[in-house]
């Protein structure tokens, strides 16, 4: 019997799926950055580490801040070796980006509403310490009865411990948990490991692949509408 849920963040709730790196390559097609895909993933992880350990995100920080401070740092990492880029650029690409995941935010919301008069739910996220911002700020903070950062918490997917920190929130046994969310490798198998019930968002991957016949998830889905018929399907 499923008691409580918990979610991921970033690129569940925000892009339905998709990966951040999908969804910052194809902004920085659409506003000409002139580098290829893989020079733009090496930019877009030295942007992740640079924001994960250095406190360039404040608490009070909004998702659109948030986005300039990444392709800042991507950027940078750019201008560091040797490619031309426009910094007029930045505010393009962190404005389109915000107004995609608003827009994505906002059809989720009525998922998290109709899940949460039926079960406690927790965020469980890999962030830079800003995400009750980010959740206000898009109006889905009240949906949670708790929220589990990693800038926050000290411990960072896919340590299998920032899921166990979620279930204990929930106060209620592993088994008796799902976890909803779109990375095969940070979500679902350090839940599974715990015990917990697993629903996979395996829409749009970006680095890693994971054929079906190899999936531990007990359930996979390609859109978030779907997620409370799949909550359900675990129950009966």
């Amino acid at each position: 019997m499923i008691k409580g849920v918990l979610l991921d963040y970033g690129g569940t709730i925000d892009t339905n799926g998709l990966h951040w790196g999908g969804v910052l390559w194809n902004s920085y097609q659409e506003y000409g950055v002139q580098i290829d895909q893989e020079t733009f993933s090496k930019a877009y992880s030295f942007g992740e580490r640079a924001l994960a350990i250095h406190p360039i995100v404040k608490p009070e920080h909004t998702f659109l801040d948030t986005l300039r401070l990444k392709v800042e740092q991507q950027f940078q990492f750019l201008k560091d070796n040797g490619f031309r880029v426009n910094p007029e650029s930045i505010e393009l690409i962190a404005t389109d980006c915000h107004l995609f995941a608003k827009t994505t935010v906002a059809q989720a919301a009525p998922v998290l509403a109709q899940l949460a008069k039926q079960y406690p739910l927790v965020m469980v996220s890999n962030f830079y310490g800003n995400i009750n911002s980010v959740l206000n700020d898009f109006g889905i903070a009240a949906y949670f009865n708790a929220v589990v950062e990693s800038a926050v918490v000290g411990v960072r997917k896919p340590n299998p411990a920032i899921y166990q920190l979620g279930v204990d929130a929930l106060q209620l046994p592993a088994e008796a948990c799902v976890v909803i969310g779109d990375s095969y490798s940070k979500d679902i198998v350090p839940a599974h490991e715990i015990g917990c019930k697993t629903i996979w968002l395996n829409v749009q991957g970006w680095e890693e692949t994971t054929a079906k016949t190899d999936s531990v998830a007990d359930a996979e889905i390609h859109d978030f509408a779907l997620v409370p018929e799949e909550v359900t399907k675990l129950i009966s």
